[in-house]
Parts: C-alpha cells; sequence; structure tokens
C-alpha cells in the first residue's frame, strides 16, 4: 500500500513538471503585441541553416513518420517522436477525416480507465511498446488525471483535420524503435528522435 501512494504520488510530481515547464515555454513563446514580431522571426529562419531544432509545429508539415488508418475514414499522421531530457518522448501528429461524410471520434481512443474516461474524449488509449526491454509505456497523466494529450474533439468534417500531441514516459536510452497503439488503429512502428 505504501509504495503504491509512493508511486502515485511520484507521478503526480512528474506530470505537474510537465505542466508547469509547458507554461512556463507558452509563456516564453508569447508576443508582447508590440509589432515587433517580424524581427525574431527574421532571426529564428536565419538560425535555421545552423542546425536548430525545428518548432514542435513546424514538424507537422513534414513527410509522417507513421501513419495509420482507422474507423470512420480517420487518418493518424505521426511527424514527430522526441526524446527530451525530462524522461519523456513528445509525439506530434496530425488526426484527419479522410472519409466523405462527418466522422465521430469513436470514444475507444480515450481507453477504457475510468480516470482518464472522467475527463472527456482524448487520445488517452494510446500505448508505447519497447519490445527490447518488454515493456508498455501510458499516456502520462496530471495530478488532475487529464491525460497528456489532445482532448476535447467530438467530429471531425469531412477533409478535416486536427493537430495532435501524446505524451508518454521515455523507454531505455539505447531504445529508438517503439511500437505504437492507438484502439481501434493498427500498430506502427515509430523512430525516437532526440
Amino acid at each position: 500500500m505504501n509504495m503504491r501512494c509512493t508511486a502515485k504520488a511520484r507521478r503526480g510530481m512528474v506530470a505537474l513538471a510537465v505542466v508547469a515547464g509547458l507554461a512556463l515555454g507558452s509563456a516564453a513563446c508569447g508576443s508582447g503585441g508590440d509589432g515587433s514580431d517580424k524581427k525574431p522571426q527574421a532571426s529564428q529562419s536565419a538560425s535555421k541553416p545552423e542546425g536548430s531544432k525545428p518548432n514542435p509545429q513546424e514538424a507537422q508539415s513534414e513527410a509522417p513518420i507513421a501513419e495509420v488508418k482507422g474507423p470512420s475514414g480517420l487518418l493518424l499522421r505521426i511527424t514527430s517522436a522526441v526524446r527530451d531530457s525530462g524522461g519523456f518522448i513528445t509525439l506530434n501528429g496530425s488526426l484527419k477525416n479522410d472519409g466523405a461524410e462527418v466522422a465521430v471520434i469513436p470514444q475507444q481512443l480515450s481507453g477504457n480507465e475510468t480516470e482518464i474516461i472522467n475527463n472527456g474524449l482524448s487520445l488517452g488509449g494510446a500505448t508505447l511498446v519497447d519490445s527490447k526491454s518488454k515493456k508498455r509505456y501510458y499516456v502520462l497523466r496530471d495530478t488532475e488525471g487529464r491525460p497528456l494529450t489532445t482532448t476535447g474533439f467530438s467530429a471531425l468534417k469531412a477533409g478535416e483535420s486536427i493537430d495532435v500531441f501524446l505524451q508518454f514516459p521515455a523507454p531505455p536510452a539505447d531504445t529508438t524503435d517503439v511500437s505504437f497503439q492507438l484502439p481501434l488503429f493498427p500498430s506502427a512502428v515509430v523512430k525516437i528522435s532526440g
């Protein structure tokens, strides 16, 4: 019982640190609204040839590293799987309705854990499987039990696409390929960078 409480507290602290880091990063990227937006953009584009890492949003336009088709014409494209120094892996991509009719997002994508289901539709049912270490990694959660993934979508119109992200604990550093699994979609091998 004591180890269980300690593990839950540890997960909560990790999730809190991630949320705090995302909030700080988000605040740091904000603009002052004084019209100086053009100057930083010029310096950012000038620094790209020097080997700077791309913005996760820019990675959305790149060729996907994995692509899986699900029910109702849903198409999930994963454009990046980046390991960060905090011990996490963030997958970025897009979910598109490739069909001709409105696609209702299936409840199964949220998974079957009560804590995640109580927070609404999400991609919380996704997992990463490290065959080498024989371990499965679930989507991280914050201290309120909300999954650290895209949430709050229920349907996509024909041709509509939304950007998605999922955050997982990182497997050991020597693991570079993992199997991405999402309910109702086939598995896909994803190469980890970073």
